[in-house]
């Protein structure tokens, strides 16, 4: 009793927190999504309005954000495999300090770098032209949804890549090893054992970062200025341009809907392989 008592104590002041910064202003979001001011009543008006404007800034945010999570999957296996199987040193310890650095720069300075870098006449543009594989009229812009896309794909992957290269640093080299003296290429060995193995860090990684991204404001905002847009900018919008916080707040429930649903698929699985397991 003295030990549950001492922990309830330990974390009360992290519940308390999470309660008041994070669950009322939750909850009171998704209650008043279904308060229609106008008419003073109760409804799914903010629901029917939302998905008649914005239907398409709906799908364009699922799509843009399962895009992004499986090219942050596949670039993270790519560099957590070389930094488990990779036979160079120098190589791997360049990856090693090289990958980690969008790790520490916010989502705003992100969207800055990429509109430079992203933009008609902007660094990637000029190196391909200098390097000749190029000319200035074959030169394009790619702030749009592939803009979002790179920039999102570019901030999380090291997040994921740090979650999978620690899961691939702990496990058992004996078989890695086994299979490499029975003439296995690395790729084989990649997905045939590693990655099976690390399968539920990956997708942990995965789930977070999707969630990351469908709550992020600026990076759409500052480089995909055109329609459709993602839901956080039209949320904004609807807040700021109309002080409509009615639809604002069903957008804010559709979206977290839409990663409810990926982290109940995470769950009901990890439940079925626990119980396959017992």
């Amino acid at each position: 009793m003295i030990s549950r008592r001492t922990s309830l104590m330990l974390i009360a002041p992290a519940l308390v927190l999470m309660a008041v910064l994070f669950l009322t202003p939750l909850g009171y979001s998704l209650i008043w999504a279904f308060r229609e001011e106008e008419a003073g009543r109760w409804g799914i008006g903010n629901f029917t309005k939302a998905w008649s404007f914005y239907s398409a800034d709906i799908l364009f945010s699922l799509v843009i954000v399962t895009l992004s999570a499986a090219l942050i999957g596949a670039l993270s296996i790519a560099i957590s495999g070389y930094l488990t199987l990779g036979r160079s040193r120098r190589a791997v310890a360049l990856l090693r300090w090289l990958y980690r650095w969008p790790l520490f720069i916010p989502f705003v300075v992100a969207a800055q770098v990429m509109r430079t870098f992203l933009a008609k006449n902007g660094m990637m543009n000029n190196a391909l032209v200098e390097l000749g594989l190029l000319t200035p009229l074959q030169t394009a812009s790619y702030l749009d949804w592939r803009g979002i896309v790179i920039t999102f794909a570019w901030k999380q992957t090291p997040f994921v890549t740090l979650l999978l290269a620690g899961a691939m640093a702990s496990l058992d080299r004996s078989m890695i090893e086994s299979a490499q003296n029975l003439g296995a290429r690395r790729l084989r060995i990649l997905f045939g054992i590693v990655v099976p193995q690390v399968a539920q860090t990956l997708m942990v990684g995965l789930i977070l970062s999707y969630v990351m991204m469908m709550s992020v404001l600026s990076v759409p905002m500052m480089i995909n200025a055109q329609q459709p847009t993602m839901l956080t900018v039209d949320m904004a919008w609807r807040i700021n341009a109309y002080g409509d916080y009615g639809v604002a707040n069903a957008l804010g429930f559709i979206a977290y809907l839409m990663t409810a649903a990926v982290a109940w698929g995470y769950l009901r699985k990890e439940l079925r392989d626990r119980k396959g397991h017992a």
